[in-house]
């Protein structure tokens, strides 16, 4: 597979030849149709002219089981992505913008959109950086421990991912399926939290759940893109409202900006740590041993343990909010 998503034919050769590797590149039945060929491909995707667009991401929290996003769940993400009415303006700033959006079933969990213009940054780096795990512990002061677990397909993964919390909070984890699609010069990549029996919730964090999360990277230009990423998440625990204010307002521009400049030291950085090892584009490289979706089970917010974090000073706010501002960007973190 190229930068742009093309699958090539020796990847597709090998992956084809091998028993075990047909196991593992098999996809559920809704996405073993032209779809599937479409999103492997890297191709755009064409919309049929009987079908209604959705309006935005199907709810993953109320599936009973978990499923690899087909074509209509990226189409849906990326119209959500892009969408504008129900949104509220919250910051912008410095071609970084930020809205909320309440979510009518539950109104203590926000949906989240931020966007940043990279004048500098190629689309296909930009991808790159939010792949690569080695290079995430590089920029990423804020993880504690991050890795791969499994490989579900030829586009997803069963990843672990673990962060430090601005003090007072307790530090979160989470569990989450990956999924990505090329399409032409853009791309989507998202998750969604899941159970995993090996990695079950640990005394000293809060698991966290990603009801839907995920980012739309769209190219501008042959060096540059502009990023939306989009996050409707349960932290878990009994958050202050401040805090859940400051999150929206500072630490997702941070954040992003922190990101941005990742992007641009990445390629000098990657020649130096194999530079032609990129499993999110050559499918045959992942060391990653395969797992079948029946060993997983969704996470839902409602059983996990809440815990009380409800006793912040609220004379915290205004130092926290200040330090949002102009404070350093080591308290920043996007899953």
């Amino acid at each position: 597979m190229d930068t742009r998503g093309r699958l090539s034919k020796g990847p597709w050769k090998v992956a084809s030849a091998s028993a075990a590797a047909s196991t593992l590149l098999e996809l559920p039945r809704r996405t073993q149709e032209s779809g599937t060929r479409t999103r492997a491909l890297g191709l755009p995707m064409e919309k049929s002219a009987a079908s209604t667009e959705p309006q935005g991401p199907r709810p993953v929290l109320g599936r009973d089981s978990v499923q690899v996003p087909d074509d209509q769940d990226f189409r849906s993400f990326r119209s959500e992505c892009e969408a504008e009415a129900g949104w509220n303006l919250t910051y912008s700033k410095a071609g970084v913008s930020v809205w909320v959006q309440a979510v009518e079933m539950d109104r203590t969990l926000h949906k989240i959109k931020c966007r940043m213009e990279c004048r500098d940054v190629p689309a296909e780096t930009l991808y790159d950086v939010l792949h690569d795990i080695e290079y995430r512990k590089k920029w990423d002061s804020n993880v504690i421990e991050t890795f791969d677990i499994a490989r579900l397909t030829v586009n997803a993964d069963v990843g672990y991912y673990s962060w430090r919390c601005p003090k007072p909070l307790k530090n979160r984890d989470v569990i989450t399926l990956r999924s990505w699609l090329p399409m032409g010069t853009d791309y989507i990549i998202m998750n969604y939290s899941v159970k995993h029996p090996k990695y079950p919730p640990r005394k000293d964090l809060v698991r966290a759940v990603s009801i839907q999360t995920g980012y739309l990277i769209q190219s501008t230009g042959p060096k540059s893109c502009v990023i939306t990423y989009l996050a409707q998440v349960d932290p878990k625990g009994s958050l202050p409202k401040w805090v859940v204010n400051k999150s929206s307002q500072f630490l997702a521009p941070k954040a992003m900006k922190k990101m941005y400049k990742a992007c641009v030291k990445y390629p000098e950085w990657k020649q130096k740590h194999q530079p032609h090892f990129k499993p999110w584009l050559h499918p045959e490289q992942s060391p990653l041993p395969s797992l079948a979706l029946s060993e997983l089970s969704v996470q839902h917010a409602d059983s996990l343990e809440n815990i009380d974090e409800s006793a912040v000073a609220e004379s915290r706010e205004e130092r926290m909010g200040s330090a949002g501002g102009e404070g350093s960007d080591d308290d920043t973190s996007l899953t």
